[in-house]
């Protein structure tokens, strides 16, 4: 069938939203422009197809990418041309680091304008590099070749979207002008795919493959015979991962060190669990005396710089690493087994043989690491306790102490993560954390806050700094109407940098070009964006302000002051004393 130009944009723009949706994305993320017109319209065209829309490119980008990181299941970002497509790169980055599915829908002008100063023309297809794990450049919209490629080109995307090692695709979308007929004016789907409309089902349906422990028990009668191993829990996608690391911690005898996006640093409970490794690893009398003979790491890389250095100068006889990509994940050069495997299926496999053929750990290696980790709670329990001015990693003891069950939290990079990781109580609520820490970039932060928190249903709280909440500031229009609660740790510039060596150049040096100081407060953006807001300087005033933020239905924002040499200082003491 022969259609004009303006039919055929609207029916294949029809045809991919509704494949997209029956194929598992669960939401589109729009940012508007003119040539994404017939996706847009689509979008809004079906019932199904749940939408945001946003006026920042970047911020609609990463709100995608909080969704899925939620669910688990892509979720699309739609731009029109130029640097508008641009402005996803970020985005892009972190979720083929991290592995988050994605689907990047950019409008894009026909082929005939490329390379002829068109205006907002720029080469698209390859924009994102080798971030995407495929990407498809659509022909723009014709009779020929036959609609049925815009379904398979949807299933296709998807799937690779989620195939290990998920992350995102890109389908390119030339568009011509007019971009859409008269209202009332649709063509009906061709006869030939009339079937395929009234199923409801996906056109084409692939089937995965399945994750492998294949080599576990090799790696176990290598292990045997080791006295003095430990268990690294990285990034893990969920409770029931970590819990799965958990239990085979249990069950080899070792100590389990959690990262604090591991799912288990927060509310978790085990016998052979080390919260407060970080802290600990800062004790150099109890590194020298700790050297392991094997380490099994599960998920991504840790967050903890001090766990990072102890891991390199380790040096065990095994070093094996386990996660469900191929990626190396070896920044030490020192993994001697790789497993790609589902995290569960892999301690499921290795409990098995541990039962079977039982190992014979050193009880007296694990208690001294557990028995260690928690003086250093009680230490901070006391340490923490009665009346004193707010600090960030009392901020972080606050925090992860008081958030109710049910909820989730959002950290942001740079100080926030590490000050959970370090500080964050043991025995609170055991929610889940997440935190864009792929390439551990400090934009986008609210916007993926915000996703998760549609994603969900949950009720999120967002502890970021200062910077952070600058760069994505316009990020807090996402947020109206979810429970979000920001918590902003304002020491009026870049914190982190007063953490390293440049802190102790000159100071026309370092408080300029790394200090960056602003003088911005953040009253007068939550007023424009319509959040509550408090400036709690207290203990008393922090705790209640927050329990009020999170009982409530509405966003809010808490901003709490402190100073960046103070705080360093704070940092140092806090270590040179559980150090003794």
């Amino acid at each position: 069938m022969d259609l004009p130009a303006e039919e055929a944009n609207i029916l294949w723009s029809s045809l991919l939203v509704e494949e997209l949706v029956r194929a598992g994305v669960g939401l589109f993320c729009i940012a508007p422009g003119s040539r994404s017109t017939p996706l847009v319209a689509a979008i809004a065209e079906n019932p199904r197809a749940r939408a945001v829309v946003h006026y920042d490119e970047r911020g609609a980008a990463f709100c995608a990418l909080g969704h899925a990181r939620a669910t688990g299941r892509p979720a699309a970002w739609v731009t029109t041309s130029g640097t508008a497509a641009a402005n996803g790169l970020p985005a892009v980055v972190e979720a083929a680091t991290d592995c988050v599915p994605m689907l990047l829908l950019t409008a894009d002008r026909p082929p005939e304008l490329r390379e002829t100063g068109a205006n907002q023309t720029i080469v698209q297809p390859g924009l994102f590099g080798g971030y995407v794990r495929w990407s498809f450049d659509m022909p723009a919209p014709d009779t020929r070749p036959t609609p049925e490629m815009v379904l398979t080109a949807a299933d296709q995307a998807v799937y690779r979207s989620r195939r290990s090692p998920s992350g995102p695709v890109h389908l390119n979308l030339m568009f011509r002008e007019p971009f859409l007929p008269p209202p009332g004016r649709r063509p009906e789907v061709p006869p030939h795919l009339r079937g395929w409309y009234e199923k409801g089902a996906p056109y084409t349906r692939y089937a995965g493959g399945v994750s492998s422990a294949e080599g576990v028990g090799d790696l176990w009668e290598e292990l045997r015979g080791v006295e003095r191993g430990i268990v690294v829990a990285g990034r893990l996608g969920s409770r029931r991962e970590g819990e799965a690391v958990l239990d085979l911690a249990g069950e080899l005898g070792w100590p389990l060190l959690p990262d604090v996006v591991s799912q288990l640093r927060l509310g978790g409970k085990g016998g052979t669990l080390v919260p407060y490794y970080d802290l600990l690893l800062a004790d150099e009398d109890f590194v020298r005396g700790s050297r392991p003979d094997a380490i099994l790491q599960f998920g991504g890389g840790p967050v903890s710089k001090r766990l990072q250095r102890f891991l390199e100068r380790a040096k065990p006889g095994v070093r094996a690493v386990v996660h469900e990509s191929p990626f190396r994940l070896d920044p030490e050069h020192a993994a001697s087994h790789r497993f790609e495997a589902a995290v569960g299926e892999f301690c499921v496999a290795l409990r098995r043989e541990v039962r079977e053929r039982p190992g014979k750990p050193d009880p007296a290696w694990t208690e001294r690491w557990v028995s260690a980790s928690e003086e250093i709670g009680r230490r901070l329990a006391g340490g923490f306790s009665g009346d004193q001015e707010l600090s960030e990693p009392l901020v972080a003891r606050l925090v992860t102490r008081h958030i109710p069950a049910g909820h989730a939290l959002c950290l942001a990079s740079s100080m926030p993560v590490r000050d959970v990781d370090a500080f964050g109580v043991a025995e609170g609520e055991p929610v889940p954390v997440f935190a864009n820490r792929g390439a551990s970039g400090i934009d986008g932060t609210v916007a993926t806050a915000a996703g998760y928190a549609g994603g969900t249903g949950r009720p999120v709280t967002l502890l970021i700094g200062d910077l952070a909440l600058l760069h994505d500031l316009n990020s807090l229009a996402l947020i109206r109407g979810l429970p979000v609660t920001v918590v902003v740790v304002n020491n009026g510039g870049g914190g982190i940098f007063s953490m390293l060596p440049v802190a102790r150049q000159k100071k026309n040096l370092f408080e300029r070009y790394f200090g960056t100081p602003h003088g911005l407060t953040f009253e007068s953006a939550s007023a424009m964006f319509g959040l509550r807001y408090e400036r709690p300087a207290t203990v008393e005033e922090f705790v209640e302000a927050y329990r009020k933020a999170c009982s409530g239905e509405d966003p809010s924002l808490l901003e709490v002051r402190t100073d960046r040499a103070e705080n360093a200082a704070l940092h140092e003491r806090i270590v040179r004393e559980l150090s003794r």
